[in-house]
């Protein structure tokens, strides 16, 4: 469907259409991005009850983007799309309780919303739930579902999460140690620019040997094979 089209059923009120042409306008696809529009299609779709707009409408006014920046517009609009259960509006309503942006601080509310887009696969909730879990943060510490959750996450390519995998198997408390698996997971965290991992890296370089070096990068690529080729799918 061109643009053109688009409008013309997005004037007539079709929530799709307003979503997607809020959508178009966002990302600059087939048009010259404008926030200002994107924002204007978005409202509309949203104050239809489209959760996908509600999230993307919150996400502008969390950044400022064709509207004010205003938090506490941002927590509306995803908490609309939130309790509709888009997981990507989970994920950020549970950060703005935990940074206390457009809403009081509240690590139990975070947990909650966290842990409702973790279970829906959300890669960042289920990073972020893990870390409360470590941390024992509104919830009892937990250092085995923090690597449950984590390992969710690292499977999915989240390189926090797989940064936090690698020092869990360093570690050797909760998971048994294993360099091989602790040098695998930070060179896909690395991969991605993850500060952290790539420090670890070099204390690796140094202390493990050059056949078990191999092994893990043999590994780390396995990994990647085998995530692209189900990407592809």
């Amino acid at each position: 469907m061109n643009i053109n089209d688009l409008k013309l059923r997005a004037e007539k009120g079709d929530v799709e259409a307003q979503f997607n042409l809020g959508a178009v306008y966002y990302h600059g696809e087939g048009v010259v991005k404008d926030d200002a529009q994107a924002a204007h299609w978005c409202r509309k779709a949203a104050e239809q009850g489209d959760a996908a707009a509600q999230r993307i409408l919150g996400t502008m006014y969390y950044h400022g983007e064709g509207v004010a920046k205003d938090d506490a517009q941002s927590a509306h609009w995803c908490r609309k799309a939130a309790e509709q259960g888009d997981a990507a509006a989970q994920c950020n309503l549970g950060l703005m309780y935990k940074n206390g942006e457009g809403v009081p601080r509240d690590g139990a509310q975070a947990l909650r919303w966290w842990r409702k887009a973790a279970e829906q696969g959300n890669a960042g909730a289920q990073c972020n739930l893990g870390l409360m879990y470590k941390n024992g943060e509104s919830v009892l510490r937990d250092s085995e579902q923090a690597v449950h959750w984590w390992r969710k996450a690292a499977e999915q390519g989240d390189a926090v999460a797989q940064a936090f995998l690698g020092v869990m198997y360093t570690d050797g408390i909760t998971l048994p140690k294993d360099d091989i698996a602790a040098y695998k997971w930070f060179s896909l965290a690395a991969v991605q620019g993850e500060e952290s991992a790539i420090k670890n890296l070099d204390i690796l370089d140094v202390e493990m040997s050059r056949r078990h070096i191999t092994k893990a990068k043999r590994q780390a690529s396995e990994w990647l094979q085998a995530h692209q080729k189900t990407a592809e799918q």
